[in-house]
């Protein structure tokens, strides 16, 4: 099923399910035994408005997890998971405008896959962890780059309000193994890799944050980004496209 978060007309927020051109609105999409229960009512899928199609309680990021990135950013290659977090403020909507921050002169964008989580998730193993996904999503880990290193940690240049893009809706028909992933900056291909290269996979990483700390329903992981990082300006038009999750395309202010 592909599931959105959209408006209607009445300007109300409602979640839902795509249905070839058509939406047919759930009384949730998020609960902790992950049931999704439908309204009756449905809704013309041009005539709404998209949302971010989660408002996640926190967003965990992976950094290094594709080889090409390392190697185009001088790194060593991780042993285990590097995690970073986002706030919830960072979420944007698909056709949302990013801001690019006054404290920063660079600003990147990293096209990425998004698992989004379905119900409590503690302690499970990695056999355990599709039990607990509710799906995947694009998103794109805007990076205020020239911050990245002055600061020697990450949660000011990947912190900013606008910075986490999400959308434009959460699929559970892929195979996150095996995804074809691009950015294309103002319509020019910039990062095109797949998600077979990823060095951590999805399930791998769920298990592994569940074992930190309480992963709660509609919170994401980040599973990293390929090579091809580069600045944005305003007027630029960046979109993510991952094979079967639709595009994520957002303007730059």
């Amino acid at each position: 099923m592909k599931y959105v978060m959209f408006m209607a007309d009445d300007e109300e927020i409602r979640s839902g399910i795509i249905s070839g051109e058509t939406i047919e609105e759930t009384e949730n999409i998020f609960d902790n035994e992950g049931e999704i229960i439908k309204t009756g009512n449905t809704f013309e899928l041009r005539s709404v408005i998209l949302l971010c199609p989660t408002y996640p309680t926190k967003a965990l990021c992976v950094g290094l997890n594709y080889k090409d990135h390392i190697e185009e950013m001088k790194l060593v290659t991780p042993t285990s998971p590097v995690i970073f977090m986002k706030p919830s403020t960072a979420a944007l909507d698909p056709e949302g405008e990013i801001i690019r921050p006054e404290m920063s002169s660079r600003v990147d964008y990293e096209a990425e896959l998004a698992v989004v989580i379905k119900k409590e998730c503690r302690n499970v193993s990695e056999a355990e962890a599709k039990d607990y996904i509710l799906g995947y999503t694009c998103a794109n880990d805007v990076t205020a780059r020239d911050l990245q290193d002055k600061n020697g940690q990450w949660t000011v240049c990947k912190g900013f309000d606008t910075f986490m893009p999400l959308g434009p809706y959460i699929s559970d028909e892929v195979d996150p193994t095996n995804l074809k992933i691009e950015s294309r900056l103002n319509g020019k291909v910039m990062q095109k890799s797949n998600t077979k290269n990823l060095l951590f996979t999805c399930d791998y990483l769920v298990s592994y944050l569940s074992k930190v700390m309480t992963l709660l329903p509609g919170d994401v992981i980040l599973t990293g980004t390929p090579s091809g990082i580069h600045g944005m300006e305003a007027g630029d038009v960046i979109e993510i496209e991952i094979e079967g999750l639709g595009i994520l395309r957002n303007t730059v202010i």
